[in-house]
């Protein structure tokens, strides 16, 4: 699977785009603040063309970039709890946020929903630019936080690590850490569950590619991360 990513100008949320191969259709997913123009690159580059849009959940830095990437034809998929928030995500950001990216890109921030959009909800299953996709919804940083899981796998990543599956994870789990809990949708209780009940039954081969911070794998945080240690049961 062809796999690119790349941190958005502000967060550092990772925009990833997944294609079966170059000059072939591709999902992108989570397309994060000043995207565009990274985003064109690599599609002109691949020669690739957006089939669908994944939104790993509602908060605007995951979505910032989704109306002006789906444009006209292409669809936003996004779990139905948080629907909601694709109506006017800025109205949930707090105003000092705002002003940062405003000044930041030098423009006043504005909102305008996907032409399309698509809800989905647990256990979905996706078939998008030749690629296969079951959604997890797992809710605890956002009421529709969710897993995109899929049997492909980055190509070249199989020489470096034993893998045979990839999830995007969007912000539940990181490399070593978790989403938070205290933001708008946050429940501490809700990822402790998703926690248990969604993630750790994950198959220990599985890559990780999270909405920030760096790629990881099951086995790995199994072992080593904290947050999934000690989960009640």
């Amino acid at each position: 699977m062809l796999t690119v990513a790349f941190p958005a100008q502000a967060f550092e949320t990772n925009c990833y785009v997944l294609a079966p191969g170059a000059g072939q259709e591709c999902v992108v997913v989570d397309p994060g603040v000043g995207v565009e123009q990274r985003l064109e690159e690599v599609l002109a580059t691949h020669r690739l063309r957006p089939a669908a849009v994944l939104l790993t959940h509602g908060h605007v830095d995951h979505v910032w970039a989704v109306t002006p990437v789906c444009g006209a034809d292409t669809a936003a998929y996004i779990h139905s709890a948080d629907r909601y928030r694709l109506r006017d995500p800025l109205a949930g950001t707090h105003p000092a946020l705002i002003a940062m990216l405003e000044q930041q890109f030098g423009r006043k921030a504005t909102w305008a929903e996907p032409a399309t959009v698509v809800e989905i909800g647990d256990r979905t299953r996706l078939t998008l630019a030749g690629l296969e996709f079951e959604v997890r919804h797992a809710p605890g940083h956002t009421e529709g936080s969710v897993l995109f899981g899929t049997t492909e796998v980055p190509d070249g990543v199989r020489a470096d690590v034993e893998v045979d599956r990839t999830t995007l994870s969007g912000d539940v789990l990181f490399a070593g850490s978790i989403g938070r809990t205290d933001l708008p949708g946050g429940d501490h209780a809700a990822m402790q569950r998703s926690l248990r009940d969604v993630v750790l039954p994950l198959a220990d081969t599985t890559l990780v590619l999270p909405g920030h911070g760096p790629a990881t794998t099951m086995a790995r945080e199994r072992g080593s991360n904290p947050y999934l240690q000690h989960l009640p049961a």
